[in-house]
């Protein structure tokens, strides 16, 4: 029998969801089993699973919890079937929390809050349940756009690979910060932080690294930084800027995920609008980045998508049309062709593997 995997689903429940969603993958075929609720909980719009595979932890992208100005966050065991079984949630101490990433060791959860403009470090306790926040940052500042960079807007946080400093995007500010991060304690230490600057405007969203190479993408100017990343001191110098939309292109388009092939050879980032995935070559010692082709998604706003832990498929989510979008990697040319294979979910946005 062929190898499958399983999937968490993260969604909206605006409309007619009601939770993340499970599902799993023919690592032959790309074709995916119908999608199951796993648990109801409230815009669980991104997803992180414990490195144990044994729990889940979910953002609830809302602006009140408990009476509070706050998003939260909930934990979750994996049970044997597959569904969740939610622990409990904390309040994340901004509005909105919109990602979220689980530090290596296994101990803390570190959050991003959009409208709050702060990030947040939470302990992980030996239940897995989580504890309350031992470092919450508030940014400050605003840039060039004053309807959408009014005030900051933490995007995504992420956490280096020597799980030793946290790159937090920032959309409103235009910048990447770099925090220092500890792995016993959990803190979040901005005493050195160190940054990296997109061009004014452009709206840093989501990042992903590989060795030295860090790569963002930016909403609002549809285009890639590429950054190299001083592992000692934090800094991110700036390597290039390069477009995510073909030249032709007139329409208003908004970019969300971006995903390096695991041997760090191919970049992948999607544009909500133009519904489609931009496909790169890496090149030069740099990490600079070559345009091989734009694949539509076959879907509406394709807000996240990922590659599964083999490398041969890429699940595109679309979360207007309500579906994912099953493409198969050349594993040469790393470009994208189409399958048949569809997922009906209300609201995807945000998609995790069990490795």
């Amino acid at each position: 029998m062929a190898e499958t995997l399983p999937f968490y689903i993260g969604t909206y429940t605006k409309g007619e969801s009601k939770g993340i969603y499970r599902s799993s993958i023919n690592l032959e075929t790309g074709e995916c089993t119908p999608p199951v609720l796993a648990v109801k909980t409230e815009n669980s719009s991104f997803l992180a699973v414990h490195p144990t595979e044994k729990l889940l932890y979910a953002v609830n992208e809302t602006g009140k919890f408990k009476r509070q100005s706050s998003g939260s966050v909930s934990a979750f065991q994996i049970k044997d079937n597959g569904n969740l079984k939610h622990l409990n949630s904390q309040p994340t101490q901004g509005a909105h929390p919109c990602h979220l990433a689980v530090d290596a060791t296994g101990k803390h959860v570190v959050v991003a809050n959009y409208s709050g403009g702060s990030v947040v470090s939470i302990p992980i306790e030996r239940n897995g349940k989580l504890g309350k926040a031992n470092t919450f940052v508030q940014h400050q500042g605003a840039s060039v756009n004053r309807s959408r960079q009014e005030v900051p807007h933490a995007h995504s946080i992420n956490l280096s690979p020597q799980n030793n400093q946290a790159f937090v995007a920032d959309l409103g500010l235009d910048k990447v910060l770099v925090y220092n991060f500890d792995p016993q304690s959990g803190e979040l230490s901005d005493a050195a932080m160190a940054y990296g600057v997109v061009d004014p405007g452009s709206g840093p969203r989501h990042l992903a690294s590989h060795g030295a190479r860090v790569y963002v993408i930016n909403e609002m100017a549809n285009t890639i930084s590429v950054f190299h990343h001083d592992s000692d001191t934090g800094n991110l110098s700036p390597v290039q800027t390069i477009s995510t939309l073909p030249p032709s292109y007139e329409g208003r388009s908004y970019t969300a995920e971006i995903v390096i092939s695991a041997d760090g050879r191919f970049v992948y980032g999607s544009n909500r609008g133009h519904d489609s995935i931009a496909i790169f070559k890496v090149t030069g010692t740099k990490g600079q980045l070559e345009l091989l082709e734009i694949e539509p998604t076959q879907g509406s706003s394709p807000r996240n998508f990922v590659i599964d832990p083999t490398g041969r498929f890429l699940l595109a989510e679309n979360q207007n049309s309500n579906a994912i979008n099953i493409f198969r990697i050349d594993q040469t040319t790393g470009e994208l062709d189409p399958t048949s294979h569809v997922v009906k979910v209300p609201s995807p946005v945000c998609v995790r593997f069990l490795p």
